[in-house]
């Protein structure tokens, strides 16, 4: 990714390839340290798959108020932001229309099963469309620690906690080392504290390589601070009934989006807010563009058939992909 004099450090975490830098070498083992806590505290909150979640406990107690921690009201909230600002296209109730398309069990499982789900799981094409509870359906409340989720509503924070989380580390650990870091979670990258002293313009970044390492396909670009998000349709998947499926539903459908992009990469003032409109982005398809212009993002979206659109003062592109 670069030729920088910086400290380097990958591991796997949430089902994806974690990476680690900082400016000052002598501390990434502190960095490491910080990240490795933060991430299994984020795990236990919101993962899907564990049982022991607060995540598992919630959508488990049949819509009776339920007490959580800051931490995990702090994925709600931002959860439901992200709904929010895009106008329910990112939802996090699509818990069990995830479940159902055989995405219940850690992608890491999903892999060693060779991607095919079991026959038992119906093809989409018999499958009706049914629009997901709606983030509405879910109720938090932030002083007393509060949450309900009501109309059969299952969460998901799949579409944003993993951005929060890279945002969290990153800040912390600048916080607590005085040292420049980038933390990357499987294509969802944020950035904190200073550049380092021989790139003082910023760090170059891969764009397009969402969960495919740094040496994927894709464009090098320069952030200077914030976030950079890819969402693909290309990457996570697997097969239910002989048909690809991939992960980023679709809230008015139920099902995977279908979407003229396969790949979408933005850049926001937070890894949260850019990994929102890359998904986002995934399922309005072509009207994602005119939105994205809107709203000052810049981004570069990649067709299907390997064609390049970018908006709002994206570096300029080569080409196809």
């Amino acid at each position: 990714m670069t030729t920088l004099a910086v400290g380097t450090d990958t591991f796997s975490v949430f089902g994806t390839t974690a990476a680690l830098l900082v400016s000052e070498p002598g501390r990434l083992d502190d960095a490491r340290a910080v990240a490795d806590a933060e991430l299994a505290a984020v795990d236990l909150a919101c993962s899907r798959f564990r049982p022991d979640s607060e995540l598992s406990r919630l959508n488990g107690c049949g819509g009776a108020v339920t007490s959580v921690s800051e931490l995990f009201a702090e994925l709600i909230e931002a959860a439901l932001r992200a709904a929010r600002l895009t106008d329910g296209d990112v939802d996090p109730t699509c818990g069990h229309a995830l479940a159902e398309i055989g995405y219940d069990r850690d992608f890491t499982v999903l892999q060693a099963a060779g991607l095919q789900v079991p026959g038992a799981a119906q093809p989409l094409s018999r499958r009706p469309s049914r629009r997901v509870p709606g983030w509405r359906s879910v109720r938090l409340d932030r002083r007393r620690l509060l949450a309900q989720l009501t109309s059969g509503a299952q969460l998901d924070l799949g579409a944003t906690a993993k951005a929060w989380a890279a945002d969290r580390c990153a800040g912390i650990i600048a916080a607590k080392t005085g040292s420049g870091v980038l933390v990357s979670l499987g294509g969802d990258i944020a950035v904190a504290g200073p550049p380092p002293a021989d790139r003082g313009e910023g760090r170059a970044e891969r764009a397009g390589a969402a969960g495919g390492g740094w040496d994927a396909p894709g464009q090098t670009v320069t952030i200077r601070s914030g976030g950079l998000a890819t969402s693909s349709t290309t990457v996570r998947t697997w097969a239910v009934g002989g048909q690809r499926v991939h992960h980023i539903i679709n809230p008015a459908t139920g099902q995977p989006a279908v979407s003229c992009w396969r790949t979408v990469s933005v850049a926001a003032g937070c890894c949260v807010d850019a990994n929102t409109a890359s998904t986002a982005a995934i399922i309005r398809s072509e009207a994602a563009l005119p939105w994205l212009q809107s709203a000052g993002l810049p981004a570069r979206l990649v067709r299907e058939d390997g064609s390049v659109e970018t908006t709002a003062g994206w570096p300029s592109d080569p080409g196809p992909a």
